[in-house]
């Protein structure tokens, strides 16, 4: 398997399969979304789930574990007050109450090597809970 980037702050690698899922979803707007997630074992960030061009804000809620970590990012589409169709994308550092200290210190320690991979992230949002990523939210940032 080859390996994209090493991230030197954990000493884990981003799978290319991260980086090429990633401009799918930028350049030829396949996904949705993209959930990625860390094999602690093998120390690779692998992607974990892809939403498909069909689905909402809500499937991608729902995509993300309530008792793990998980970084993700989401394509939002919107038409500004000058009627121009808009596309931002969202990253997300997934970190839920339930989850455990040592993932939590994980995702947190290599956030900034996968973030290096995914180029053209307009928006970065820290989530332990829904509310803290609501649509909401995510409108009031893409304006």
């Amino acid at each position: 398997m080859a390996m994209a980037f090493k991230m030197a702050t954990t000493g884990m690698w981003v799978t290319d399969e991260c980086k090429n899922s990633y401009m799918e979803m930028k350049w030829k707007k396949i996904h949705r979304y993209i959930v990625y997630k860390i094999d602690e074992k093998s120390r690779l960030v692998t992607v974990d789930k892809v939403g498909g061009p069909g689905e909402n804000y809500e499937d991608f809620a729902a995509a993300l574990p309530k008792d793990d970590c998980r970084y993700a990012v989401f394509d939002f589409d919107f038409v500004t007050v000058d009627n121009c169709r808009k596309s931002k994308i969202f990253f997300i550092a997934w970190s839920p109450t339930e989850s455990r200290i040592r993932a939590k210190i994980l995702y947190a320690t290599s956030k900034a090597g996968l973030r290096r991979v995914l180029d053209g992230i307009s928006y970065e949002l820290q989530a332990t809970d829904p509310t803290e990523m609501g649509i909401d939210l995510i409108k009031d940032r893409a304006k």
